[in-house]
């Protein structure tokens, strides 16, 4: 994908200069509701929340609230739905910023035109612009990571970098552990910037790609791919596979290099089950066969009867 055309700062609201003392917050998830707290704790004046609307869950007519929402209720917090909803608070009294964590949806021009806005983004922009970064990242095998603060502009986070923080990507790093270092890191990095005034913003550079959200297909294993890819797709949380026509999630495998057997057959001891794959072993520490919690792979063995020379199979 092309590199994008620069952003246009004429066109929002300007950044504060020097130290922040009142904000307005906006995001959705669990993952920003650490954000949120850290804000509060610096002693930062948070004015209002914005969060996605209540949701029904699948089964029920009950409406629940976003964890931003249940968190900013705890914290005393007014909140609500609407992010014009800010354009009258700040009429009335200004925020000095806006800051957004996975909000879930763009701000309109209207709004970045009055209000000031930064958003943390976990990725290092403009690589893994969209809604999965941190997923798209460990999928493609790269090396490193970060989070960005940067300036909000209409386009979808192609806003002038403000910091960054970075962490390596190991063969053992899980999604979990890079969503919690970023956040945190990316708070910390909030915070010294509120508190001691913005840098200056950096337009991105490079090329831009894209993090589109994860499909459920593709948590699905190919036993013929190599285990080093099963192995990230396994760390990205909840890949499954079949075994006895029933799903089977692996939760944690380790990589085995050398390889001997058909793909996907099973090579069980009294203690491991190694998979082949296309290249190399994956040898299954924890699982979760259909309807049963997690276990590790000793009680599944001795809980499923598991024979030599079985397979795990995609469909």
């Amino acid at each position: 994908m092309n590199q994008m055309p620069e952003h246009t700062p004429e066109s929002l609201a300007p950044l504060p200069v020097g130290a922040v003392q009142r904000v307005a917050f906006l995001g959705t998830p669990e993952l920003a509701v650490p954000v949120l707290r850290a804000l509060v704790e610096a002693g930062i004046e948070v004015g209002h929340v914005i969060t996605r609307v209540d949701k029904r869950r699948a089964r029920g007519n009950d409406l629940y609230p976003s964890p931003v929402k249940v968190a900013a209720l705890e914290l005393g917090l007014t909140v609500s739905h609407k992010v014009d909803d800010l354009l009258e608070q700040h009429r009335d009294k200004p925020f000095d910023l806006a800051v957004v964590v996975a909000y879930g949806a763009l701000i309109k021009p209207n709004v970045l035109a009055e209000i000031p806005m930064v958003n943390l983004h976990v990725s290092l922009l403009p690589k893994w612009r969209g809604a999965a970064p941190i997923e798209r990242a460990l999928l493609a095998g790269d090396t490193q990571t970060g989070v960005c603060l940067m300036q909000i502009e209409e386009g979808l986070d192609t806003g002038g970098v403000i910091g960054v923080r970075t962490m390596a990507i190991t063969d053992s790093t899980t999604a979990e552990d890079i969503r919690s270092q970023l956040i945190a890191e990316g708070s910390q990095l909030l915070i010294e910037q509120l508190k001691f005034g913005l840098d200056p913003v950096v337009p991105q550079t490079g090329r831009a790609t894209y993090a589109e959200k994860i499909d459920s297909s593709e948590l699905r294993i190919n036993w013929s791919n190599s285990a080093r890819e099963i192995s990230r797709l396994i760390r990205l949380g909840n890949a499954w596979t079949i075994f006895r026509g029933k799903r089977l999630k692996i939760h944690q495998a380790d990589v085995i290099h050398e390889t001997t057997g058909e793909v996907g057959s099973l090579v069980v001891t009294k203690n491991s089950v190694g998979v082949a794959t296309s290249s190399g072993f994956l040898e299954l520490k924890i699982v979760q066969p259909e309807g049963k919690p997690r276990m590790d792979v000793v009680s599944w063995i001795n809980g499923t009867q598991i024979t030599h020379g079985e397979k795990l199979t995609s469909d």
